[in-house]
C-alpha cells in the first residue's frame, strides 16, 4: 500500500499535488512523482499551468515540472490558477495580470483584483471597485464599495452599503437596495432584504417572496431553503417541493438528495422517499455513481442502492473535493497518510 503523503489534493489535468515532510509535490495517475516535492506550496493545474511558490515566491510550471513563469511574484490569486488565459498576480504591493508566458498584460497597480470571468475582472483602486476587459481597458467604472463575479451576464455589486446587480455595460439591471445577494444561477438569485431570504429573475421581480430564513442557489430547477429552522426545497413557482423537516438537505444529485435528521445523514428521492437510511455521521451527495459517507467514524463510498462499495475503513476519504472522485481517483487517509484509490478500492502504488 501507498499511504505515505502529509497531505494531498485531488487530480486536475492528470496530476495531484502531494505534500511530504512539509514539501509539496505532484503525481500523475499510475503513481509516478512527476514533480518533486520540493515546493513550499502550490495549486492545482488549470489550463496547462500550476503555481508553485518556492523560497518564498511565487511562479509557474508546466505539467513536466518546467518553470514556465519565473518565481518572483509575493502572492498569486485565491484560487491561484488561470482563468480565460490569464492570471492575477501580486507583484511588491500591487496586482497585475500575466499571460501563460509571464508576460504582464495588465499593469500592476490594482489594491485588489479577482480572476476573469464571462470575459471580464473586478479589480480595486483606490479604495473603489469597478470591472476591467482582457486589455486593461476599464469597462465599469470604479465606483462600488464591494463586487462579485459576472454569472449569467450579470454581477453583484454593493453601493452605499446596499447590493444589487450590474450588466457588462456598468447598467443597474437590479437596483442596489438588498441586504445580501448570491450569484445568479438557472435565471434566478438568492437576496435578503429586511432580514428575509427570497429569489428574484433577472429583472429585479421578486419571483421567490422574502419570507424564508434562508436561500441558496437554484440547481435542476429546485432551490434549497431555510424556514423556522427546518430546510426543504422549493420549485421556481415556489411551490414546497421536499417539505421542511430536514435539518439539512441539499440539491439532488444524480437523482438522489442527502438530508440530516436528528443527527444522522441518508438519501431521499423526489418523491421524498427515504432511499438511503438515516444512519450515517455524514454523506457527501452522489457523483459519478458513488457518493461518500461517514459511519462510526469510518469512511467508504456507496452507491445509489447503498451497497458499501468501499468499506467503511479509512480515517477520512476525499480532501477538499465534496468526497468525489476526480479523474477516476480519490484521495483517502489510512493510519495518518494519505493515498488514492479508484473504484475498486485499489491503492494507488507511489513511484520514486
Amino acid at each position: 500500500m501507498s499511504f505515505e503523503y502529509d497531505e494531498v489534493c485531488w487530480f486536475s489535468e492528470g496530476l495531484a499535488c502531494v505534500e511530504l515532510d512539509g514539501k509539496w509535490g505532484f503525481i500523475d495517475k499510475n503513481g509516478n512523482e512527476i514533480v518533486s516535492c520540493k515546493y513550499d506550496e502550490v495549486r492545482r493545474f488549470s489550463e496547462g499551468l500550476a503555481s508553485v511558490k518556492l523560497n518564498g515566491k511565487w511562479g509557474f510550471i508546466d505539467r513536466k515540472g518546467i518553470e514556465v513563469v519565473s518565481y518572483k511574484y509575493n502572492e498569486v490569486g485565491i484560487v491561484g490558477w488561470f482563468s480565460e488565459g490569464l492570471a492575477c498576480v501580486k507583484l511588491n504591493s500591487k496586482w497585475g495580470f500575466i499571460d501563460k508566458y509571464g508576460n504582464e498584460i495588465i499593469p500592476f497597480k490594482y489594491d485588489k483584483v479577482d480572476n476573469f470571468s464571462e470575459g471580464l475582472a473586478s479589480v480595486k483602486l483606490n479604495g473603489e471597485w469597478g470591472f476591467i476587459d482582457k486589455y486593461g481597458n476599464e469597462v465599469i467604472p470604479f465606483k462600488y464599495d464591494d463586487v462579485g463575479w459576472f454569472s449569467e451576464g450579470l454581477a453583484s455589486v454593493k453601493l452605499n452599503g446596499k447590493w444589487g446587480f450590474i450588466d457588462k455595460y456598468g447598467n443597474a439591471v437590479v437596483q442596489c437596495i438588498y441586504d445580501r445577494v448570491d450569484v445568479f444561477f438557472e435565471g434566478l438569485a438568492g437576496i435578503k432584504h429586511n432580514g428575509k431570504c427570497g429569489f428574484i429573475d433577472k429583472n429585479g421581480n421578486e419571483v421567490v417572496p422574502c419570507k424564508y430564513d434562508d436561500v441558496y442557489n437554484f440547481v435542476d430547477g429546485l432551490g434549497q431553503v431555510q424556514d423556522a429552522g427546518k430546510y426543504g426545497l422549493i420549485n421556481k413557482n415556489g411551490n414546497i417541493v421536499i417539505p421542511f423537516k430536514y435539518d439539512f438537505v441539499t440539491h439532488f444529485s444524480e437523482g438522489l438528495a442527502r438530508v440530516q435528521l436528528d443527527g444522522k445523514w441518508g438519501f431521499i428521492d423526489k418523491n421524498d422517499i427515504k432511499v438511503i437510511s438515516l444512519k450515517y455521521d455524514f454523506a457527501c451527495s452522489f457523483y459519478e455513481g458513488l457518493a461518500c459517507v461517514k459511519h462510526e467514524n469510518k469512511w467508504g463510498f456507496i452507491d445509489r442502492n447503498g451497497n458499501e462499495v468501499v468499506s467503511c475503513k479509512y480515517d477520512a476519504a476525499g480532501m477538499n473535493t465534496d468526497g468525489r472522485f476526480h479523474e477516476g481517483l480519490v484521495s483517502v487517509k489510512h493510519e495518518g497518510k494519505w493515498g488514492f484509490i479508484d473504484r475498486n478500492d485499489i491503492v494507488l502504488k507511489i513511484f520514486r
